[in-house]
């Protein structure tokens, strides 16, 4: 797995460190940028690419830049000076239209080479393959989609990520982040079903979900409590929900939990819990007994008898039980994570 964040050299280096910094702390080890956004101001590339490449070597992080002929131009360097990049810091090209199979193939043996997926059909691929390109030294990346409603199906993402798959390409894509980039400030998904979710659910819907092992966030920036789920799923394999109380003194609060291997359909079930869900070690009295939403929080209370104290999550709409008390609830933007938290998985709370 390889996670990445953008820098965009519209903007001074300076501006944006704090942040890559926080991504680097939290296991991001690639970061990407672009030579050719119409909005930007061309003539800045060269001086903030150097900025940005001296950053990524320092860290040991992969610097890959969507590259045209155009932007090739802007650098002063021609094509076959293009691996000099390297000497900037920068580890790889994503190349877009216009550029000669044979300058693929060449640069390809020089640094890491990057196709545009949306680009690349059969019978391109099947060309650089036969001019003598490795597919193992090259990665296919989708596009993010600024324009609300031009994202791609999960269909036609499926699709070509199956094409891409036989022809033996790895493929990343993009998510949002929490500070969305202009010109439309609309995020900078790939898929159109990420435009209004969370950073870190698009992402699990993609490593999980899709399979897709280097995910990328498009925009310009991430939150705290963002950052935090990306860290503890990284370092701890688990995931973070954030979640608001609905009484004081929430117990377990710094616990990890566990769901039972033997996953309810209804319910997440923290097998750690199980230590005091009997009679005599923990007395949990009834309160808060209200209907139970998909995300409620919940402990079982001692009417419950030998399950009192098992804290459990609802992974759809339930009633009220007397014998459940309700802590909490998942906020709305982490609830689509509820889905990922398969038997054996470990979650943790953050109590907002």
């Amino acid at each position: 797995m390889e996670l990445g964040v953008s820098a965009y050299l519209s903007q001074p280096f300076i501006e944006q460190e704090a942040y890559i910094k926080k991504a680097a702390a939290a296991g991001f080890n690639v970061l990407f940028t672009s030579l050719h956004i119409p909005e930007d101001d061309a003539s800045l590339y060269a001086e903030r690419l150097k900025q940005v490449g001296m950053f990524a070597k320092a860290n040991h992080m992969r610097l890959i830049c969507d590259v045209s002929p155009d932007s090739m131009n802007h650098l002063n360097l021609s094509w076959e000076q293009a691996s000099n990049l390297k000497e900037w810091g920068v580890t790889g090209l994503r190349i877009d239209y216009g550029v000669a199979t044979e300058t693929v193939v060449r640069l390809s043996q020089e640094m890491q080479v990057v196709l545009n997926a949306s680009t690349v059909d059969k019978r391109e691929a099947i060309a650089l393959r036969q001019a003598g390109l490795d597919p193992n030294k090259v990665e296919v990346w989708h596009n993010f989609y600024p324009r609300p409603e031009t994202g791609l199906s999960r269909e036609d993402f499926r699709q070509t990520n199956t094409f891409l798959s036989e022809m033996g390409f790895s493929v990343m894509a993009f998510i949002p982040g929490d500070v969305p980039r202009a010109p439309l400030f609309k995020g900078l998904p790939t898929l159109e079903d990420h435009r209004d979710m969370s950073p870190f659910a698009s992402f699990l819907d993609l490593y999980e979900g899709e399979g897709i092992e280097t995910i990328l966030v498009g925009d310009k920036g991430l939150s705290d409590s963002s950052f935090e789920q990306f860290h503890v799923y990284h370092n701890e394999k688990a995931v973070l929900l954030r979640v608001q109380p609905a009484v004081e003194n929430v117990v377990d609060v710094e616990e990890k939990h566990r769901n039972r291997k033997d996953a309810a359909r209804d319910v997440l079930r923290s097998e750690s819990s199980r230590s005091f869900a009997s009679i005599g070690k923990r007395d949990v009295t009834p309160a808060n007994t209200g209907e139970r939403p998909i995300g409620t929080v919940t402990i079982d209370n001692n009417r419950y008898g030998r399950y009192q104290g098992e804290i459990q999550i609802t992974k759809t709409d339930l009633p009220a039980d007397e014998k459940v008390n309700v802590l909490g609830r998942v906020i709305d933007t982490d609830v689509p994570l509820i889905q990922h938290i398969k038997g054996g998985q470990n979650w943790k709370f953050l109590w907002m």
